[in-house]
């Protein structure tokens, strides 16, 4: 099943709910899907690494607009946009654990003789690539810095 008819299935469920929180969720998922694939002017289906980024983006922005409220003392605001975080990451892949993150990392450094933080950008992008959608961005490169450091 594509993503799309998870998405729809899910829309259907949350309708018939009266689940407000998680049906705006899903419509914000399923505009940025939209959005992606009327960009070139042709209504094509976008890729699954496509899918995955669009999702990411999402999650990782409900998450700095909770962190912001929870600074300003907005707990009010800041719950509802992690719980629409946590709707949106259903659809993404399994998160690997930062162990699981660290062997891939030792592994991508050994493999292309990195040696410093001046290959971190290298290295970066291929961690990144291998595990797209399965870490977050920020854990990922905290950890190339320990490793290169």
């Amino acid at each position: 099943m594509s993503l799309q008819d998870d998405l729809m299935t899910a829309m259907k469920a949350a309708m018939k709910n009266k689940d407000q929180m998680a049906l705006g969720a899903l419509r914000a998922i399923k505009s940025e899907i939209l959005l992606a694939q009327t960009e070139t002017g042709s209504k094509e289906e976008i890729s699954e690494e496509q899918e995955i980024k669009i999702l990411s983006k999402l999650v990782k922005q409900r998450k700095d607009s909770a962190t912001i409220y929870t600074e300003q003392n907005r707990s009010d605001l800041a719950e509802p946009e992690l719980a629409q975080a946590e709707v949106i990451s259903q659809f993404l892949p399994a998160q690997l654990s930062e162990a699981e993150i660290e062997r891939v990392v030792i592994e991508t450094i050994a493999s292309t003789g990195a040696e410093g933080m001046k290959d971190m950008g290298k290295v970066m992008g291929i961690v990144n690539q291998k595990l797209a959608g399965q870490a977050d961005g920020k854990t990922i490169s905290t950890i190339v810095r320990a490793k290169l450091a």
